[in-house]
């Protein structure tokens, strides 16, 4: 199974649609079973075309991309969790070419009020995948030191609402630096998750921010802060950093992630 998660920063790069087709082209090369999106974002005004989803979602405009080559085959699971830079209806997604069992919406965070930029929600997928469920969910955290919405108080609300029956992913971006000791990457950890960084066969530095963007604006040095988390050990063969220019462009503000998991040749 390949997994796929980034924190796409949409609507705020510079030559967006080159790279919305960077990364269409790397998803119809690489076939991924599983993304997960992060910063999805959408205008308000827009106009809605099913759902929750308005036309110029990030998502959806991905889809298209992937539409004219020869890619239809990607089920979206999106979901709002707040306003962003004013204009826009942030949120996060899923992406699967297996069929969605369920779909999962939810809060994690302390405030409901989608106004408030602190304000998260996660949206996961069960699949059927070779005739076993599994569950994936694209999170986008706060950060540790934040007193208003602790990291900790989001993480046991996000473990509370997570679907049991079924092996669990927990893909994105988590705010808390892998590397850093005793803070968010231990505490979620600490709650029986297995990072598939730590189980691939093959792996590089793991890094996905390098100097400060938006959230860590006076960051200086390498962060791990995008990862993807399962419920239960299971083999891995690599963990590979992507959209870091040495592994495809920069597509985002972050490097995104790519696991493919099972037993190494």
């Amino acid at each position: 199974m390949k997994l796929l998660t980034l924190n796409c920063h949409s609507w705020q790069e510079d030559s967006q649609h080159e790279k919305i087709s960077t990364l269409a082209d790397d998803i119809a090369e690489k076939s991924y079973d599983v993304i997960a999106l992060q910063e999805v974002s959408q205008l308000i005004e827009s106009e809605t075309v099913q759902g929750l989803v308005k036309k110029d979602n990030f998502a959806l405009v991905l889809l298209g991309e992937l539409e004219k080559r020869g890619v239809s085959d990607y089920t979206l699971v999106w979901d709002f969790a707040h306003i962003g830079y004013d204009m826009y209806e942030e949120g996060v997604a899923i992406l699967t070419k297996h069929p969605v069992v369920e779909e999962h919406r939810f809060f994690i965070s302390k405030s409901h009020d989608q106004s408030y930029w602190k304000t998260r929600k996660i949206a996961g997928a069960t699949i059927s995948y070779k005739g076993k469920t599994f569950t994936f969910y694209s999170c986008h955290l706060g950060w540790w030191t934040d007193d208003e919405e602790p990291f900790q108080f989001q993480v046991d609300s996000l473990m509370e609402q997570v679907t049991p029956q079924s092996p669990f992913f927990l893909m994105g971006d988590f705010n808390n630096n892998a590397l850093i000791r005793g803070e968010g990457y231990d505490y979620l950890l600490s709650k029986g998750l297995v990072d598939t960084f730590n189980e691939g066969v093959e792996r590089d530095s793991g890094v996905t921010v390098q100097g400060n963007i938006a959230g860590w604006d006076e960051n200086k040095v390498d962060l791990r802060i995008d990862l993807i988390l399962s419920s239960e050990k299971m083999p891995v063969k690599s963990s590979r950093v992507i959209f870091n220019d040495d592994n495809k462009p920069v597509v985002s503000d972050h490097f995104g992630v790519e696991v493919l998991l099972g037993e190494s040749n």
